[in-house]
């Protein structure tokens, strides 16, 4: 049986030049297939690998009690004090608290592919924060021109918004609430921050009529340092505040969007898998007609069904994968490291790497492979069944 499905595959593959457009139609119609489900999902990795990468497992964010975002915290001056006295925190060399409270402000900025006039920017993050966030972020440069200056009206710029952003350039100027910020700086974090701009803050606090901050970022002391800071904030009944590991945060703010890619990679995919199945359905039922002398030849000369039946479905499988090679070729060649900016939980913009990975070729070929399988199970189960008299009669 086995010589039996070698040399019937063996004709089969020999003949798919012979029948190229309607083979050329399962090739294409599960290379859509292939591409776009592994760039939505390229997208989906790229916004989590982004996040992901931001944030330390040694530090926490405290943020006003219920807030689930920076930006809808907000902690008065007394509380930042507050929080940055409490137990748990790391000391630094100068005997301070490691401790930086943050604030998050909206900013708007124009894109480099919509110069159209009148249309709106979109929102970035402009954050103020306290000298000590750098020795809190050792992964941030400055890669360009020098850090603000406290007490000035100084912005750096992550690489990110550079990339994606029009007027981001050291020494050009930024307009927010009526008051012009200078750039002079460009830093590179490697993760979410890279969507951001920088400033002092109490500069910003100045600027935006503002007394308090959003969260304060805190290095922690030793394993149990988290618990025993949320143990030492809780017991304050002067405040009422939300702590939580800095990089479960960032984890966290991928989850809606992670989920909404899920769905919509799910939807369209099995969309899109319906109908390359049809077509592969209809391709092979075509090569099986067409093939009906010859099948009929083999089966009269002792050749059985199954080899028959197992040589069509091969011959679908091939196709398709060939198609989902294809596809995953595509999605690769046009997405991955490919740049862009969505609006995160925010409601600000966060630059993103899309990621072609290995796992999700994977996924792609498996789905080319299965949606291979239901377009040619029935015709070559067709294939096997034929009569050998009514092919032959065709002769």
């Amino acid at each position: 049986m086995l010589r039996q499905i070698l040399a019937v595959t063996g004709i089969n593959i020999r003949a798919i030049p012979q029948r190229w457009t309607s083979s050329l139609v399962i090739v294409i119609g599960l290379a859509g297939v292939v591409a776009v489900f592994t760039a939505l999902l390229a997208m989906a990795g790229g916004f989590e690998n982004t996040l992901r990468a931001t944030g330390r497992n040694d530090a926490a964010i405290v943020m006003r009690g219920g807030s689930d975002a920076e930006l809808n915290s907000v902690l008065d001056r007394a509380s930042d004090d507050l929080i940055e006295q409490a137990a748990g925190i790391r000391t630094g060399t100068d005997g301070r608290p490691e401790a930086s409270a943050e604030m998050m402000i909206i900013a708007e900025l124009m894109r480099k592919d919509d110069a159209r006039p009148g249309v709106s920017g979109a929102n970035v993050t402009v954050r103020g924060v306290e000298p000590a966030g750098f020795a809190l972020r050792p992964q941030l440069k400055i890669v360009a021109g020098r850090t603000f200056t406290p007490g000035l009206r100084e912005l750096i710029v992550g690489s990110g918004l550079v990339r994606q952003f029009q007027g981001t350039g050291v020494g050009q100027t930024v307009r927010m609430r009526g008051t012009d910020w200078t750039i002079v700086g460009i830093f590179a974090a490697g993760d979410s921050h890279d969507s951001e701009m920088w400033t002092d803050i109490n500069v910003a606090r100045t600027t935006f009529n503002r007394t308090g901050s959003s969260s304060v970022l805190v290095a922690l002391e030793g394993p149990d340092g988290l618990d025993r800071l949320k143990a030492s904030l809780a017991g304050d009944p002067r405040l009422t505040v939300d702590v939580v590991r800095e990089r479960d945060y960032f984890i966290g703010q991928t989850r809606q969007f992670r989920q909404n890619i899920g769905v919509l990679a799910g939807v369209v995919t099995i969309i899109m898998g319906l109908g390359a199945a049809f077509a592969a359905l209809n391709s092979m039922y075509a090569a099986v007609a067409a093939r009906g002398k010859e099948i009929a030849t083999l089966r009269a000369l002792g050749f059985g069904g199954a080899p028959v039946a197992v040589s069509v479905l091969i011959e679908s499988l091939l196709l398709a994968l060939i198609g989902g090679v294809l596809g995953a070729l595509v999605a690769y060649l046009l997405f991955n490291d490919l740049t862009v900016s969505t609006m995160g939980q925010s409601f600000t913009q966060v630059v993103f790497d899309f990621k072609v990975t290995p796992q999700l070729v994977q996924r792609g070929l498996v789905i080319a492979v299965v949606i291979g399988m239901v377009g040619g199970l029935l015709p070559a189960v067709r294939a096997a069944r034929l009569p050998v008299t009514t092919g032959l009669r065709e002769l």
